[in-house]
């Protein structure tokens, strides 16, 4: 669990759900010390431009945002998910842009290894893209695990099929070699939140209209972000309901939503290049070192739609 004044890196490719992510941790009282971005729903670039319109939209555009890597194209899938989270990344919804100019940052990966060694011990990591930074930040610096408190990952399928191909979840298979450097390195504290358990965690009809009718304009324009995600996941769920994959890793790395079941874990990626790249296997650690093992995501006490929601409504008075 993230402290309320524990420095925070947050490393995105937003599109709607790392949006509704970065709204919560605002609301929530954990806004980032610095976010870096990454190529997967959208290119590194635009999820930086997306990433500021909504730090400013909320009043907090004085947190620096960095932009990160894109994938080699040549080694993996084409990036982008233009069918759940429109061709600009955000539903289609237009945010004011930035007023005055963002200040300088060097790239995301160095710019995370300064923060990482101003807060050693402390920092903590919430990545909800694909792994391509972490993984950049781990050959530059091999030690940067002892000077990370801990690591949410959202990504993989653990015991479910993938949700873009029959193995392989979205921000693994955008870069598989980077999520298995990530996941053999040793973290003091890795949290994997697969697919499994954030396709448990669903927003309603009803959710999505608490924002649209928040009195606050910044609130309502994620609901309409909102818009455009229930609607890309009609075939599974009607249009009534959407999945919390972003906001869900979140709301557990903060301990807005408390755990039950998240086992002690060895992760590996499938990294070869036939049909079951990007592939995560998880299988139960019971050796000596499970202190230090990572864990899987797999239960919770509660549902985290109420928690999301609530957090959102409360940048009204922000925004």
């Amino acid at each position: 669990m993230i402290p309320a004044d524990g420095p925070l890196y947050l490393d995105c490719d937003t599109g709607i759900d790392d949006a509704l992510a970065l709204a919560f941790l605002l609301g929530a009282g954990h806004p980032p010390d610095l976010v870096g971005t990454v190529s997967g729903n959208v290119g590194a670039a635009v999820a930086a431009d997306n990433t500021r319109r909504i730090l400013s939209l909320f009043g907090y555009s004085d947190i620096p945002v960095a932009v990160g890597l894109d994938y080699p194209p040549l080694l993996g899938h084409p990036r982008g998910a233009s069918q759940f989270h429109g061709a600009n990344g955000i539903g289609g919804v237009t945010l004011a842009p930035v007023r005055t100019p963002p200040p300088p940052t060097a790239g995301a990966v160095d710019e995370l290894i300064t923060l990482a060694q101003r807060h050693r011990g402390a920092l903590h990591i919430i990545a909800t893209g694909p792994l391509t930074n972490i993984a950049e930040a781990l050959r530059r610096e091999p030690d940067l695990p002892d000077a990370i408190a801990s690591i949410t990952v959202m990504g993989g399928a653990a015991h479910v099929p993938g949700n873009v191909t029959p193995y392989a979840e979205a921000n693994i298979l955008g870069d598989p070699e980077a999520a298995a450097a990530t996941f053999t390195s040793r973290w003091h504290q890795l949290l994997l939140v697969p697919i499994d358990i954030t396709n448990k965690h669903l927003l309603s009809v009803a959710d999505k209209r608490r924002l649209l009718y928040s009195p606050s304009a910044a609130v309502r324009s994620v609901g309409e972000m909102l818009n455009w995600y229930f609607d890309s996941y009609r075939q599974e769920h009607a249009g009534l309901w959407c999945p919390t994959h972003d906001p869900l890793a979140a709301a557990l790395a903060v301990g807005a939503v408390e755990l039950t079941d998240a086992p002690a874990v060895t992760i590996t990626v499938d990294t070869g290049m036939g049909p079951q790249r990007g592939r995560t296997t998880v299988r139960a650690n019971a050796g000596s070192d499970i202190e230090s093992s990572p864990r899987v995501a797999l239960g919770t006490r509660q549902q985290s739609a109420d928690v999301i929601i609530d957090a959102v409504c409360s940048l009204a008075d922000t925004g």
